[in-house]
């Protein structure tokens, strides 16, 4: 038996998590074809805007050239629609006005054809460059699948590049503890192989529940630089509740499953009376009580066995 007394208590959700660059990027390619080179390895340090690999663009390169030469035509017509117009106009009026109009609509034709033209060329420049292929973020190289002679399309991951300048630990928590879960509380962080324990945050909560493993994604972040390798495993405890002065009592003094038929034996006279109790359930050997009991009560700490109106002695210490 105890005697229940306030006291301070918190409230820890303990979790496993990985290491993880709080940016991470799988590089994937805008268009498909044959990788012809790859000039990064696991490791490299890029930066933003980069070459990392690319992909043979002999086709579009042709489309490039054929639209530069269509341009090219299209602005030798529109020299001539132009001086055409230029001779009719000095005519004035020994010109027919017929003629005038219609060496004027041909001006305008032949403008929108450069235009058209122009964009055509301007789309297959853009197309071109996609097949260079550029590091979307300053980082390392951290996985690469990429390999010269692949064939690859838009749905290809060829590398991931991480930003290993701010590192986080990813987790998630069960879904019955998502609601517990804000941001800024803080957290104790231990990397594997490591014993000291470093003060954290939680810097990230997502906002759904993974349906398929009821799970709660959320980020913590170091309040003192950490530097790790990717994936290590860290564990975490996440303080959720901290309070001044609160009661608990062993789980094993709890009775009953459901939440409205929580219970425990409170001794009085020599007799075990069933209290109903309302507790915060946690997975902690201990449960704080948020109703049903009183400082100086005394409660049975294990209820195995025990029946309403038992008569209970109290063993000597």
């Amino acid at each position: 038996m105890e005697v229940v007394t306030p006291g301070p208590v918190t409230r820890v959700l303990a979790v496993n998590g990985r290491v993880a660059g709080e940016v991470s990027v799988e590089v994937r390619p805008l268009v498909s074809g044959t990788l012809m080179g790859v000039v990064v390895s696991v490791g490299d340090m890029v930066a933003a805007g980069s070459v990392v690999a690319t992909i043979d663009p002999a086709t579009q390169a042709a489309m490039v050239r054929q639209a530069l030469a269509g341009l090219d035509a299209a602005l030798v017509a529109q020299a001539d629609a132009r001086s055409t117009y230029a001779r009719t106009d000095a005519l004035g009026t020994t010109a027919a006005r017929v003629v005038l109009e219609s060496a004027q609509r041909a001006v305008q034709t032949a403008a929108q054809e450069v235009a058209r033209m122009t964009a055509l060329l301007e789309q297959a420049q853009i197309q071109f460059a996609r097949f260079t292929i550029r590091a979307p973020i300053a980082g390392s190289v951290l996985v690469l699948t990429a390999e010269p002679g692949q064939t690859v399309v838009p749905t290809s991951v060829l590398m991931t590049i991480a930003d290993l300048g701010d590192l986080v630990v990813e987790t998630d928590v069960d879904e019955s503890y998502a609601t517990q879960i804000r941001l800024g509380q803080p957290a104790a962080l231990q990397l594997a192989g490591q014993t000291e324990v470093r003060p954290g945050h939680v810097s990230f909560v997502s906002q759904r529940v993974d349906e398929a493993t009821g799970g709660l994604a959320i980020e913590l972040t170091s309040d003192t630089p950490l530097s790790a390798p990717i994936g290590l495993t860290v564990t975490s405890n996440i303080t959720v509740d901290d309070r001044a002065a609160a009661i608990t009592v062993p789980r094993a003094a709890i009775v009953g499953e459901a939440a409205d038929n929580r219970s425990v034996f409170v001794v009085s006279d020599g007799i075990a009376r069933r209290q109903g109790v309302a507790v915060i359930d946690w997975p902690a050997a201990r449960l704080i009580v948020t109703q049903g009991l009183a400082a100086g009560d005394v409660v049975i700490g294990d209820a195995t066995g025990i029946v309403d109106g038992q008569a209970v002695t109290v063993a000597p210490r």
